[in-house]
């Protein structure tokens, strides 16, 4: 190669002394093949066309939750976060709504990892669920795979599973894609979002984020990096939603502080019994430091609490004191004025340890007149009421309860409608996906871009399953892919459906009622019954009439088929239950859910 340098340098040297003047110029030898630098890559395919870039949606986009976002261009996919949403109302037993990872398993040869912004549930809760079906390397800050970690430990995956710890401004290298960790504020720490470089131009996902100029820890939000990707060009931003409808500024963390220190003031003597969610690091920290200035000992209670605060000292991010923290054992060796528990429940969950206190089944503690108890968050839509049961519960115990907006004891992790403005100011995206809200707070968001000046036409509100088609010369939707809701009940994944929560719903206001009867499978003489067995439909020894011509109906039924010389049972059945539906409806107006047996001898 060097000689090569040497015998094409030469004579274009000389012939550069020579005709100096510029007159008789000769033309330089281009460089042999071997040795031509190489041409920049080009956003071009085949055909003159602009590469796309492919973004589908599995979740967070009309809901709060479920995060799930997958990209794909040049044949390469990754996933960015994998979370889950928690039931309402209408899913009856069920325990967790995860993504349907249907499309994600048919193209599971195309991704290269799943990169995780934080270690909220709603962005981490469905790994376990993923991993169980497929392998992945997990990409995530220290903190959040400690929480990823300590999750994959109770579903035996944490050994087989291969960690990748990032740090905010150190790219990777994902297939065709390279991608930049950004450092934002949240209400946990090592949040980042992404900045996503691919053949066809850079996305922007934030993640969950706010603005916070005095954050506790890590610094601010990375400004600087979001306003160098804005400079070089964004392709698209998509950007956190749930705060869309609220103007101006979220509150700093240094708030709360301010304000649970009154607290601790105000409670005096009584025991403090403080809860908020187990991944909030910040606020757990900040009790615990209010609680060495008043000289008070902390104690956990509740799975994720304990687990999460011992993963969050082991690495670094919660500093205890020693002699500080007590098991919740010895509690009740300290006079209340010199405790501090902090507890699961902020959300009212039925088994958590604040909701078991607020119905005397906790084991170690016994709520009364003598307890100050703080809710340091508030309700997530749909869990209002919950959360309303067990303040009740709590005040009919004596305690003195301070829940939602009453004082400063709580601030949201997301952006507001100036911080939402702020970032797509910096990034300067040519498309723009709101993200992570419901439809009203994504529609909000999208108006938010387009008073900024994005025009309409380049911004999309998408849907869980879009097919999101971007290239740099238009934005458009493809064909659908499969989305949906996977419901998680006890062990069980996806065996709850539509079909199934119907019969629980129409179980839990009409009850059931159960018609059994023996009848001779030759003859179909009736040998035995029919009796009739009521749950949840009506107190029998108070309906004695009613249910005794529900019995009537159904013999009557019964004899007909007899007489007719039916021996198909389902035909059988099905007179019975509408015979027996009929009577109930004229009677009660009620419908209950009707279940024939036949036992044939």
């Amino acid at each position: 190669m060097a000689q090569a340098k040497e015998n094409t340098g030469s004579p274009s040297s000389n012939a550069r002394r020579n005709n100096s003047s510029g007159e008789g110029r000769t033309q330089r030898p281009r460089r042999p093949m071997y040795t031509r630098r190489p041409r920049r890559p080009q956003n071009v395919q085949k055909g003159g066309t602009r590469v796309p870039i492919h973004i589908y949606p599995l979740g967070g986009l009309g809901e709060v939750g479920k995060n799930m976002t997958v990209y794909e261009c040049c044949g390469d996919m990754i996933i960015v976060d994998c979370g889950l949403v928690f039931p309402d109302s209408e899913m009856y037993g069920v325990d967790m709504v995860i993504p349907d990872f249907t499309f994600v398993l048919q193209n599971k040869d195309k991704i290269k990892g799943l990169l995780i912004t934080h270690g909220h549930e709603d962005h981490i809760g469905s790994i376990p669920y993923l991993l169980q079906k497929m392998d992945l390397p997990v990409y995530g800050t220290k903190l959040t795979l400690g929480l990823i970690r300590n999750k994959l430990e109770e579903f035996n995956l944490a050994g087989r599973t291969h960690f990748v710890e990032i740090t905010p401004k150190q790219k990777l290298r994902l297939g065709c894609f390279t991608v930049e960790p950004i450092h934002v504020n949240h209400s946990i720490p090592d949040s980042v979002g992404f900045a996503i470089d691919s053949p066809a131009g850079v996305i922007i996902q934030t993640g969950d984020f706010k603005i916070d100029y005095t954050p506790l820890a890590c610094g601010p939000t990375d400004l600087t990096t979001l306003a160098e990707y804005g400079r070089r060009g964004v392709l698209a931003l998509l950007s956190d939603s749930t705060n869309a409808e609220r103007p101006g500024f979220t509150a700093t963390e240094q708030k709360v502080a301010a304000g649970v220190h009154n607290l601790f003031t105000q409670a005096r003597n009584k025991r403090i019994i403080i809860a908020t969610f187990a991944s909030n690091i910040y606020r757990i920290q900040q009790i615990i430091d209010l609680a060495v200035q008043e000289g008070r000992k902390v104690a956990f209670s509740g799975r994720s609490m304990v687990n999460n605060t011992a993963m969050a000292q082991e690495l670094g991010y919660m500093h205890i004191p020693d002699g500080t923290l007590i098991n919740i054992e010895e509690l009740n060796r300290y006079a209340p004025e010199e405790v501090v528990l902090i507890t699961t429940g902020s959300q009212g969950e039925p088994l958590s340890a604040l909701s078991r206190m607020a119905s005397c089944s906790h084991r170690q503690v016994r709520v009364g007149p003598g307890d100050f108890i703080i809710i340091s968050a508030n309700p997530i839509p749909g869990n209002e009421k919950s959360v309303t049961k067990i303040v009740n519960g709590l005040l009919m115990l004596g305690a003195e309860v301070i829940y939602e907006s009453m004082y400063d004891v709580h601030v949201s992790g997301h952006a507001c409608q100036e911080e939402q403005k702020l970032m797509l100011t910096l990034t300067k995206p040519k498309y723009f996906l709101p993200v992570h809200g419901e439809y009203k707070q994504l529609k909000k968001h999208a108006l938010t871009a387009a008073s900024l000046g994005i025009p309409h036409s380049n911004i999309l509100i998408a849907e869980n399953g879009s097919n999101v088609i971007l290239t740099q010369d238009e934005i458009k939707l493809g064909d659908p892919v499969t989305a949906g809701a996977v419901m998680v009940d006890g062990l069980g994944v996806g065996d709850v459906g539509n079909v199934v929560l119907r019969d629980r719903k129409h179980l839990s206001e009409d009850g059931l009622v159960i018609i059994v009867a023996t009848v001779d499978s030759k003859t179909g003489k009736v040998l035995a019954g029919p009796d009739l067995v009521s749950r949840g439909f009506v107190y029998v020894r108070e309906n004695e009439s009613l249910m005794d011509g529900a019995q009537s109906t159904v013999e009557m039924a019964l004899n007909r088929c007899v007489e007719e010389h039916v021996r198909d049972w389902n035909s059988v059945k099905t007179r019975m239950r509408e015979a027996l539906s009929s009577y109930i409806y004229r009677r009660t107006k009620r419908s209950p859910m009707i279940l024939p047996v036949l036992m044939e001898v």
